[in-house]
């Protein structure tokens, strides 16, 4: 079978038409996803100088937090030591803290200030002194109890008399027996090496 020229011509035609609807959709299809992918990109880059200043901001409070942090820091060095000091001063009784005494006396210990410790020179010994606040509660006799077995390291859960590795001057008691509150003021001495 034999196609004219007309026919030839025809699906000539036919296949360009064809091939130009094909690459007019193909351009439409793209040039719609390049119009997208240039949206997407305007609203990152939004996003990206949004985070940009929120970084810069952040960067400033982590800046202004560190430096509050340094400051107190720089106050309160000897915080730290003096809660370390304050527990190694209470290891009473094979390793039981002053918590466990006040337990073993039958009082509740609810409050430990301690302030930091300080070199003092008696004769040719130096000794490290610090000076703490305890308020225990409880009834009166439980107190007077606990506040004996500070003073001479006798441990009631135990019932015996132990040498403590420093000395425990008791400066001051209040007892409010009101409130079976008691709030004792006290020294103590550790032989420095």
């Amino acid at each position: 079978m034999k196609l004219s020229k007309k026919a030839w011509l025809i699906v000539v035609i036919v296949i360009i038409v064809s091939a130009l609807a094909s690459l007019f959709t193909i351009y439409f299809r793209q040039a719609r996803e390049r119009d997208e992918l240039n949206e997407q990109l305007s609203r990152d880059e939004a996003l990206l100088a949004a985070f940009i200043k929120q970084k810069g901001t952040l960067e400033d409070q982590l800046a202004q937090a560190q430096s509050s942090l340094d400051t107190s820091q720089a106050q309160f060095p000897e915080s730290v030591e003096s809660i370390e000091y304050g527990e190694d001063l209470f290891k009473i009784a094979y390793g039981q803290n002053l918590y466990s005494m006040a337990a073993g006396c039958g009082v509740e210990l609810t409050r430990l200030t301690a302030s930091t410790p300080v070199d003092k020179k008696i004769g040719a010994v130096t000794y490290s002194v610090s000076s703490f606040t305890v308020t225990v509660e409880g009834n009166t006799d439980n107190i007077l109890k606990f506040i004996d077995a500070v003073g001479t390291g006798i441990d009631y859960d135990l019932s015996w008399n132990f040498q403590l590795p420093w000395s425990v001057d008791v400066k001051s008691v209040n007892i409010e027996v009101n409130k079976s509150k008691a709030t004792i003021d006290l020294d103590i001495y550790g032989y420095k090496r």
